[in-house]
C-alpha cells in the first residue's frame, strides 16, 4: 500500500473524520449512519442499522438505504486505490441486487473485490482509456445470514495530461513520471 493510500485509509477509519466527510459529500449516507469499520486494499465493510431514518413500511431497512450502503463499500475501496498517481475518473454505471432476507437491525455489507479495482484503476492509468469493474457487496445480518447482494459496475478513467500523453503513445505508467507530483 502507497503512503497516500495509507494515509487516506486512516483519514476514513477515523470515525469523526469519516462522519465530517460524509456529511459534507455525502448528507444522505451521513443521515442514514452508515459507518466504515474495516478498509483493506482487498476488501471493505460498511454497517447500516434498522432505524427511523432507514425503515420502510414493512418494518425492514429501505432498499435504497441498503444500496447505499453497498456501494460505499465497493466505492470507498475505489477511492482507496485512486489514492497517490495521477487523477482518475469513477463512476457507477450499473447496480444490480437481490434481496434474500428481510433487513433489521444490524446489516453489514462487505466487498471483496479490491484486487480487481486496483487492477481496472492501475490498466486505466496505464492505457489511459476507461475500464470498469463489478464490485459485489454482500449484506449480512447479525446472525450471519445473506441479506442481499449488490453489484455496482464502477467505470474508472485516467484523466489529466498525463492520461492523455500515456493513451496517445501507450507507454507504461512506470515509464513515465508525473511532473505535477514534484514537492
Amino acid at each position: 500500500m502507497s503512503p497516500a493510500q495509507e494515509t487516506f485509509r486512516r483519514q476514513v477509519l477515523h470515525p469523526l473524520k469519516l462522519r465530517l466527510y460524509l456529511l459534507r459529500r455525502l448528507p444522505l449516507a451521513w443521515l442514514a449512519g452508515l459507518r466504515l469499520v474495516a478498509l483493506t486494499p482487498e476488501a471493505a465493510s460498511v454497517t447500516i442499522r434498522y432505524k427511523y431514518l432507514t425503515q420502510n413500511p414493512f418494518r425492514s431497512i429501505y432498499f435504497a438505504a441498503l444500496a447505499m450502503a453497498a456501494e460505499l463499500a465497493s466505492g470507498i475501496q475505489a477511492m482507496l486505490h485512486t489514492q497517490g498517481g495521477g487523477p482518475v475518473a469513477m463512476l457507477v454505471v450499473g447496480l444490480q441486487a437481490e434481496f434474500t432476507k428481510k433487513a433489521v437491525g444490524l446489516i453489514t455489507f462487505t466487498c471483496p473485490d479490491g484486487a480487481a479495482i486496483a487492477a481496472a484503476v492501475a490498466d486505466s492509468r496505464a492505457t489511459g482509456e476507461g475500464r470498469t469493474v463489478v464490485g459485489t457487496s454482500t449484506g449480512r445480518d447479525a446472525a450471519g445470514d445473506v441479506v442481499a447482494v449488490f453489484r455496482v459496475t464502477w467505470s474508472f478513467k485516467a484523466k489529466g495530461v498525463v492520461a492523455m500523453l500515456l493513451s496517445a503513445a501507450k507507454v507504461s505508467v512506470f515509464a513515465v513520471e508525473n511532473p505535477f507530483n514534484a514537492k
